[in-house]
């Protein structure tokens, strides 16, 4: 029988795979979508098999905010060679896979980009058909409900920001100078890593070892314990000021840490504005 381009162009929209693909697969079904869109997942999973196990340490950081600024989402998605990544296709399957995590609202988890009969892991499947790589997506972020959202992508893609807002009002929302304060924290979270959005976040076990280290440290110095708890004291100053957002330096003024930066906002808005939570998100770190 003829199959028509309509046809194929139908069945590449509900696929995502290619027009050559598309046409063999309605061939051999006799014009039969339903047939042809199983045929395609097999030829998809049998290829994903094939090619599982070849590393993905390359792909891109995908993002989304709703119109409000009020929910965001962050994922990641993988696949072998950085040409790929480049590609229209991997990029519409990037987009593809934070639909489902969007369909899913918030009873989205992890389980739904391993899920093997998954619309994600079905969607994975076909780009690895059709672009002849390894695909993977192993994390994303969500974040909905709790506050105004930011997001920031850096270098083409391969660094990913989530940073949500406390005392965030859509009025407040709305005003430059609160657009300027949410691209300069993303862009910090982004440059300087860090682990904690706030000093009370860090886990008393984290924070004995590191006393633990530095105490080690002074035992040769036969200082007396009152000044090697003030030594303590201020080497974990120096710690908050890696791993801790508001203590770390600002990278627009050093003279500054990010917890002025927030005051500072804070006060130009005429509200305690704050950081709730964030999530950066690198290639190739939760690859497989």
């Amino acid at each position: 029988m003829t199959i028509t381009a309509a046809e194929v162009k139908k069945l590449r929209d509900q696929t995502g795979a290619g027009m050559m693909e598309c046409k063999a697969a309605l061939t051999e079904a006799n014009g039969n979508f339903e047939d042809a869109n199983t045929i395609l997942r097999k030829r998809g999973l049998a290829s994903a098999a094939k090619k599982a196990g070849r590393a993905t340490s390359e792909g891109l950081i995908g993002s989304r905010l709703s119109a409000d600024g009020f929910t965001g989402i962050l994922v990641e998605v993988n696949c072998e060679s950085d040409f790929v990544a480049r590609t229209d296709e991997f990029q519409r399957l990037v987009q593809d896979i934070i639909t489902e995590i969007e369909k899913a609202g918030d009873s989205a988890d992890q389980t739904l980009l391993s899920e093997p009969n998954g619309a994600v892991q079905k969607r994975l499947a076909l780009g690895i058909a059709k672009l002849g790589e390894n695909m993977a997506a192993p994390r994303f972020v969500r974040y909905a409900g709790k506050g105004y959202v930011g997001q920031y992508i850096h270098t083409g893609g391969k660094i990913g920001v989530q940073v949500e807002f406390a005392g965030v009002t859509p009025e407040i929302a709305k005003r430059d100078e609160f657009a300027v304060l949410v691209k300069e924290i993303a862009m910090q979270i982004a440059a300087s890593s860090p682990t904690y959005v706030s000093r009370s976040a860090v886990p008393g076990e984290v924070l004995e070892k590191e006393k633990s280290i530095y105490r080690a440290q002074m035992e040769a110095s036969k200082k007396p314990a009152n000044v090697i708890d003030k030594i303590v004291e201020g080497k974990l100053g120096s710690f908050y000021a890696q791993v801790v957002l508001p203590d770390q330096e600002s990278i627009r003024d050093s003279k500054l840490t990010v917890a002025d930066v927030l005051t500072a906002a804070s006060k130009a808005l005429g509200a305690p504005v704050s950081v709730s939570r964030f999530a950066r998100l690198r290639v190739g770190e939760g690859a497989q």
